[in-house]
């Protein structure tokens, strides 16, 4: 018969298998937590308390998982630079209409674009925050003082 570490490995080189075959990780902590368990065959503790180490690694590592996956901060598709490359560039914006709304060159074209954030849209420079279907949604570069200190500059150029 086998010794009870050979089967915690076996038990942990099989949820590894299973992990491989799902890809959520969280049979992969499970797979650790077997691990502990057989570390805990190793240094010669009693069953229960292999079941013990097992449980506790296992659970305490899939908490950590499960609090790690729903802390993280879900971006909306329309502001996700990862989906959308145009987030973060900068445009020129000349004057806004009474709507917050402009009409703004961009990678060759004019696009249309709509004021996103606080305070009162002056012309200057903005940073693309989102797009909503074809309009850019932009942000101001600089608030306040500095928006029109930037835009005085420009002018004097």
């Amino acid at each position: 018969m086998m010794s009870t570490p050979v089967q915690w490995w076996i038990i942990a080189a099989v949820l590894v298998a299973l992990e491989l075959a799902s890809g959520s990780f969280y049979l992969l902590m499970l797979a650790v937590g077997a691990t502990a368990g057989a570390l805990a065959a190793h240094l010669g503790l009693g069953t229960a308390w292999q079941w013990v180490a097992a449980a506790v690694v296992g659970a305490g590592l899939i908490a950590v998982l499960y609090t790690l996956r729903n802390k993280s901060v879900k971006t909306a598709p329309q502001a996700n630079r990862d989906i959308n490359l145009d987030i973060g560039s900068v445009v020129q914006v000349s004057a806004w209409d009474a709507n917050g709304e402009s009409r703004v060159r961009y990678r060759g074209s004019d696009w249309s674009a709509r004021f996103g954030g606080r305070g009162e849209a002056l012309p200057g420079q903005y940073r693309i925050h989102a797009m909503d279907g074809n309009t850019l949604v932009l942000e101001p570069l600089a608030t306040g003082h500095d928006a029109t200190h930037a835009q005085s500059g420009a002018d004097s150029a």
